[in-house]
């Protein structure tokens, strides 16, 4: 389909094709960006995690744990470095630090959802708010002139199923979209919260650990 044919079917579909041109380019915008900051944001979270482990209960370096998270982007990296900062304040605190972190990050990673939800909703009823349309003017023509003038009934007749079928085929992508990155960012979730009880029982680990070299050197 050359575009000369697209900008006839466009211009045959009346007023409507003008919304329905704006959300789909609104749409592939964010599938788009959504593709390349959800991309970024994928690591190696079992690597990640055993080097954090090792900077931390290996070298007993909170700074060299920092450090690591430094060097990989995304949401599960940057909760690590925000829990990792508060290492010495209550447990109560941290979970509050990670809590907070992580609502910053999902915010983030759901950034541009809510587009592509509302265009894979509205897009179809803009169709069929086309296809009416089409129709009234199909029936007007019938009523006004009778079957003396078949183009211009036709004409109703392809405008309200041009609409239909640009409403479905911006609604389908959008939400096969949507659907693709929640799940990606489901998954991301399940990331952190691996990541931070992780991270919490290391430090419980390491306040064990001191506790108990205390101990030796004082007995």
């Amino acid at each position: 389909m050359h575009l000369g044919q697209l900008y006839t079917y466009f211009r045959q579909g009346g007023p409507m094709m003008w919304p329905l041109l704006f959300f789909s380019l609104l749409a592939l915008t964010f599938i788009i960006e959504r593709f390349i900051a959800l991309t970024r944001a994928k690591i190696n979270v079992n690597e990640f995690l055993t080097r954090v482990r090792k900077a931390l209960l290996v070298n007993r370096n909170v700074k060299e744990a920092i450090k690591v998270c430094e060097q990989y982007q995304g949401p599960v990296a940057s909760v690590m470095k925000a829990g990792l900062l508060r290492y010495g304040h209550t447990r109560e605190d941290i979970e509050k630090t990670i809590e907070n972190a992580a609502l910053y990050e999902l915010d983030r990673l759901e950034r541009g959802m809510g587009v592509l939800a509302t265009t894979a909703n509205v897009a179809p009823m803009l169709g069929f708010l086309g296809t009416v349309t089409g129709m009234i003017k199909s029936f007007a023509t019938l009523a006004s002139e009778g079957l003396t003038n078949p183009g211009k009934v036709a004409a109703g007749i392809s405008e309200a199923l041009i609409t239909t079928a640009a409403g479905l085929m911006i609604a389908i992508p959008a939400q096969l979209a949507y659907n693709y990155y929640t799940t990606k960012i489901n998954r991301f979730v399940r990331d952190i919260e691996t990541a931070t009880n992780m991270l919490l029982e290391t430090f419980i680990e390491m306040d064990s650990q001191r506790y108990g070299q205390g101990s030796e050197g004082q007995a």
